[in-house]
Formats: C-alpha cells, sequence, structure tokens
C-alpha cells in the first residue's frame, strides 16, 4: 500500500510513528505500508520506494522544514507531483481546516478522487462543504472516502451511525462533540472558577487553542453536527442552517444554579428530523441526571443516536490529542483496505 501524506502537523507525525510502531499489527491486516510522500508547507519528500520511518521520524524531532530531508527532501515536491507520478493508493489529506472554502484539501481530495485514488482525511472543511458530491465522485470512480477523524476524532461517529445503524432510519443525532468546552465546563463545575480562568487553564494544558473561538463560540461543535447529519440522514444541509451557541456567557452562577439543581450544563449540537423538517441547533443546555449524556465529562465526547427500529444507540468516550487523531485516521486505512479486499 503507497500513500502520500500532505499536512505534516501535530496529527501527520503522530501517523507516521503510529505507522511505525503498529508495523506488525498492519501485516496481520495484510498491509504493508510505504510512505512515498510526506508534503508539508516547505516543499516535502518523496521515494519512490518509501520513505525510511526511523530516519523520517528522527529527523522531525530536529527539524521542521522537511525540504532539508537529506537526498529525498525538496522545496519543489508538491501535490500536483503526487499526480503526475501516478505512484500512490491512498492520499492522507491533513492540512488546516477552513471552513468557508475547504480549500486546499477540498482541490486535493477532488483530484485525488477524479485519479482513483482512495482518500482519508482529517480536514472537516471539504466535508462540511462538499460531502455529497464528493462521495459521489468516490463511487464514480470506484475509491473510498475515509471522514472518520472528522466528526469526533478517536470517537466513531461515522461508523456507529453507519455500520451500527445500518437499515434503520435516524430520527435525531445528539452529542457533545468539542473536548475544549466540555473540559472548560466541567472545570468551572469542578473548581467553582469563572468561564475565563477555566479558558485560560485550558490553554496552559495545550486542551485549547491559542485561538479557541471555534471551539467556544460553538461552530466546531457545527460543523461535525452538521457532516454527521449529511452522512447519516443523507442530507445536503449547510452551515449557516444551524443556530449556534457557544459558551462564552456562561456564569458561575449558571453552573452553581445547575449544580444545585442536580442538573450540569453541557455544550449540545442536535439535529431532529421531525415528518422531514430539519432543525439543527448548537446550544448550552441544562442536562437531567437521567440523560445519557450526563456523566460526560472533561475532554470526553460522545454521540447519541435515536432511529425509527433499532432505538437508541449512545457512544461515549473516544480520547483527544494528537495520537488518538492520528488513530482514527489508521481506523480508516484498515477499514477501507478490508472493505476493498
Amino acid at each position: 500500500m503507497r500513500i502520500a501524506i500532505i499536512g505534516y502537523g501535530g496529527v501527520g507525525k503522530a501517523l507516521v510513528n503510529l505507522i511505525h510502531d503498529k508495523k506488525y499489527y498492519l501485516l496481520k491486516e495484510n498491509i504493508d505500508i510505504k510512505i512515498n510522500y510526506i508534503i508539508g508547507s516547505n516543499g516535502g519528500i518523496y521515494n519512490k520506494n518509501g520513505i525510511d520511518l526511523n530516519h523520517i521520524i528522527e529527523f522531525s524531532q530536529v527539524e521542521n522544514d522537511i525540504s532539508k530531508y537529506p537526498k529525498y527532501g525538496n522545496k519543489d515536491i508538491n501535490f500536483t507531483m503526487i499526480i503526475n507520478n501516478k505512484d500512490i493508493d491512498y492520499l492522507i489529506e491533513m492540512t488546516p481546516t477552513n471552513i468557508k472554502t475547504g480549500e486546499p484539501g477540498l482541490t486535493h481530495i477532488k483530484i485525488a478522487l477524479e485519479n482513483r485514488i482512495n482518500v482519508v482525511t482529517s480536514n472537516k472543511g471539504p466535508i462540511l462543504l462538499d460531502y455529497r458530491n464528493l462521495k459521489l465522485l468516490a463511487i464514480k470512480n470506484n475509491v473510498e472516502l475515509g471522514i472518520g477523524c472528522t466528526t469526533g476524532g478517536a470517537l466513531p461517529t461515522v461508523d456507529g451511525g453507519t455500520i451500527n445503524m445500518a437499515g434503520a432510519e435516524i430520527k435525531s443525532i445528539e452529542g457533545i462533540l468539542n473536548g475544549t468546552t466540555n473540559f472548560i465546563l466541567k472545570d468551572m463545575e469542578d473548581n467553582s472558577t469563572t468561564y475565563l480562568e477555566s479558558l485560560e487553564k485550558a490553554k496552559i494544558l495545550g486542551i485549547a487553542e491559542t485561538d479557541p473561538s471555534l471551539d467556544v463560540e460553538g461552530w466546531d461543535t457545527a460543523s461535525k453536527l452538521l457532516i454527521l447529519t449529511n452522512v447519516l440522514m443523507d442530507m445536503d444541509k449547510k452551515l449557516e442552517e444551524v443556530k449556534v451557541e457557544g459558551i462564552t456567557d456562561i456564569t458561575i452562577q449558571d453552573i452553581k444554579q445547575a449544580k444545585n439543581e442536580d442538573k450540569k450544563y453541557k455544550l449540545i449540537g442536535k439535529t431532529i428530523n421531525e415528518n422531514g423538517i430539519i432543525s439543527m441547533t448548537v446550544k448550552l443546555e441544562k442536562l437531567n441526571i437521567d440523560n445519557p449524556l450526563y456523566n460526560v465529562d472533561g475532554k470526553n465526547k460522545a454521540v447519541r443516536y435515536t432511529s425509527d427500529t433499532l432505538g437508541d444507540l449512545t457512544l461515549i468516550g473516544g480520547a483527544s490529542g494528537l495520537i488518538p487523531a492520528a488513530a482514527s485516521i489508521l481506523r480508516d486505512i484498515i477499514n477501507i483496505n478490508r472493505k476493498i479486499r
């Protein structure tokens, strides 16, 4: 299996390490991965026989500019070269997310699918904006599109809905889909801190980004909810159709009042299908103790599906971080390979 990695940030580096560490497990799955390309912002690496993983891991610990990689690194190695050479089976697309244009990931994925290359991505932007067309393009060219990492990382939200709810009509999706906001709310509850104090703590711990606006204003949750809605309910909804509120206005008094009522605040993304009318919301909700999402605390995430014939399914857990995100990419590679085989 020959792959190209485009986007060599934290998750990309974690994926290379994981492929190295899981070599013998992968061989049991009849998967022998050769990474032919690694492309970052400064150029890339190309070795038609496969990049030495031990060497690139050691190199990446001391040097961020992969174009300086001995012998095989070059600033002119780019996505066009991948397509022209026609020597990969999978494109792993992990460029930064842009929820307004989807670029450059959207173009990468389209062109790869058109060239009969399987694609696995962590990039929410292209899937958020154009999932239906990308899926049809994959079907037309008899290749696969893996998107599990885009909707909760290690939490198998997509697989849970498509595989474990197969044959049923999903009537509602309800989820805690953002670990950063969930951590902040739990910290406020446990330590009687203000929103800003808990946000700062999350930044120090590396749980929140330097600019956490997409998380705390609810747009990360809305993006994941929209992808799940379009994939699992066969819709073509847009982000502007989601009513979005974040957690920035919550006070310690709100948290204490909920605690006195034996309730908890959670940022909930919810899609409901009532007789064909779809409503999508992201907002703070006070959950009762009997709600399956009540005890989903800290960085954990969860999703709950209700259906017409299979009842309810709730998935809880899925670690957060670079390694779990990389592991969800590898999970898609493995599952696609099983399906093709």
